[in-house]
Formats: structure tokens, C-alpha cells, sequence
């Protein structure tokens, strides 16, 4: 059953990897893209649900629906600003970027949490710190440009799915794929009005590979990959799942420099390294 468990993190890991590439292929806003998404996976894991017959208790969560909110509402942000990541800079740079929100984790629980930082979180945190230095680069500090543009977006997208993760540490009644949907749901609510301030829908510019493109993410991505997903953590350690999850990075990575052949320098892939070394470091006991 572990294994099985295993293979399916594996296997949505991998997925999660592509959602850079198969952007691409996609011509509309940001907004426009969270916004689908959100819609698509829902209805999908409300068939799911519904196949599977697992109901949501509303009574006993109605305390955390406002942390459901919030945590959904920066969900929906947070796609937002790394869709727009991937807009302005290579997969890999928005990728690298947004894997720093563990470290951000990291920093903040002290603070919430009255927890103390080991000598080992401090050396990672400053180790990842100088990864994200390194993959800005010096010479995009100085002159700006899109690079730097899609970086900060790439970290903005961070800190809100640190703010996700923080969030979910004070939601205790509502368990994996239930708060999924939750989520999605409180997504769509701040996604709708900001699409409708930004320029509305504009899906009529979609071509074949847009829409297969769009439906990929939406469904396979999102709504398939996230029940495997929560479906793989009920059998798995958190250790083992934070481990199998650097492989979604890894994906990103090859996919950039690999098949869209998109450039990548030395000091990059050595803050890459940091970053998720460092972090992953972090994470095991």
C-alpha cells in the first residue's frame, strides 16, 4: 500500500513539474488561468467526492471556514503571481524562486509559533537566502528587466503559499482533499472579481492547443493530481512526502532547460542547488 502510496506522490510530483510548460501554451492573463483552474478542479473533485461518497461535515468546521477562506484566497493569489512568474522569466528561475517558501516557513513559525530556531534552520536559511541572491544575480539587481520582474513574482507567489502553509497549520478539523476543495472554492470567490476589474474572460482567443492546454492544467494538474496527491499523504510520512516533493522542481528544471531549451546560468543552477539542498536539509530529522 506504501508503495502504491509512493508511486502516486511520485507520479504528482512529476505532473505538478510540467504546469510551467504547459503554460506556455496558454494566451490569456494570469487571472484568467487561476481563474479556470480553480473552476475546472473543483467541479472535478466534486465528482469525486461525490463518486466516492465522502460527504463534508459544514457543522463541525464552521469555526475554521474563516481560515479556509483566507487560505484559499491566498491559494488563488498565489497562482496568480507564479503564472505571471512564468510570463516574465524562465520556468526554472520562476520555479527555483517559488521553491522558497519553506524557507519562509522557516522564518516566520518563531514568530507564530513561540518555536525556536535550531543552529541547523538558521545555516539553512541563510544558505537558501544566498541561493535566491544567486539566482537574481547581481547584474539583474542593478539594471531590472524582466528577469528580475519574473523572479520577485516568483517569490511574491512564495510568500503566499507560505502564508497557505501557515494558515493550514490552525485548520485541524478539515483533512486533505475536503480542504482542498474548500480552498478552491474561497479561490474562485477573490478570483472573479479580480478577473472582471483586469479585462474579463477572454477564452475566445484560445486555439486547440490552448484549449487541450488549459483543460491539461485545469483537470490533470489541479483536479486529477491533487486527489492523488492527498490520496498518496494519508499512507506516507512527512518526510518521506517534503523528500518526493523535490521532484516537481527537478521536473520544472529539465523541462526549461531541456525541452523549451531556455537559458540557465552556473550561478543559477548553484543557487538552485542551495535552495532546494538546503531546504531539504531542513526538513529532515
Amino acid at each position: 500500500m506504501k508503495m502504491n502510496a509512493k508511486l502516486m506522490l511520485i507520479i504528482s510530483m512529476a505532473v505538478f513539474g510540467t504546469i510551467g510548460l504547459v503554460n506556455r501554451y496558454i494566451p490569456i492573463s494570469s487571472g484568467e488561468l487561476a481563474l479556470c483552474r480553480a473552476i475546472m478542479a473543483s467541479i472535478l473533485i466534486m465528482i469525486y467526492l461525490g463518486i466516492t461518497k465522502q460527504k463534508i461535515d459544514i457543522k463541525s468546521i464552521k469555526k475554521e471556514i474563516p481560515l479556509l477562506l483566507a487560505s484559499g484566497m491566498a491559494m488563488g493569489v498565489n497562482w496568480i503571481l507564479l503564472f505571471q512568474a512564468y510570463n516574465y522569466t524562465t520556468i526554472s528561475a520562476a520555479t527555483l524562486s517559488y521553491y522558497f517558501a519553506p524557507v519562509i516557513v522557516t522564518a516566520v513559525c518563531p514568530f507564530l509559533f513561540r518555536e525556536k530556531m535550531t543552529m541547523k534552520q538558521i545555516i539553512c536559511f541563510v544558505m537558501s537566502t544566498v541561493g535566491l541572491v544567486m539566482i537574481i544575480g547581481v547584474e539583474n539587481l542593478d539594471q531590472g528587466g524582466n528577469d528580475l520582474k519574473g523572479i520577485l513574482f516568483g517569490l511574491g507567489a512564495a510568500c503566499f503559499y507560505a502564508t497557505v502553509i501557515l494558515l493550514n497549520k490552525f485548520i485541524k478539523n478539515v483533512e486533505g482533499i475536503h480542504r482542498t476543495l474548500l480552498q478552491f472554492f474561497a479561490a474562485i470567490i477573490i478570483l472573479v472579481p479580480y478577473v472582471a476589474v483586469t479585462g474579463g474572460v477572454h477564452l475566445e482567443v484560445l486555439d486547440t492547443t490552448g484549449w487541450i492546454a488549459l483543460l491539461t492544467i485545469g483537470l490533470i494538474h489541479t483536479g486529477v493530481t491533487y486527489c492523488m496527491y492527498f490520496s498518496a499523504l494519508k499512507e506516507l510520512t512527512g518526510q518521506e512526502a517534503s523528500i518526493l516533493s523535490y521532484i516537481d522542481p527537478l521536473i520544472a528544471v529539465v523541462c526549461s532547460v531541456v525541452i523549451l531549451h531556455e537559458p540557465m546560468t552556473v550561478m543559477q543552477a548553484i543557487g538552485g542547488v542551495f535552495i532546494l539542498g538546503f531546504t531539504l536539509w531542513n526538513e529532515k530529522k
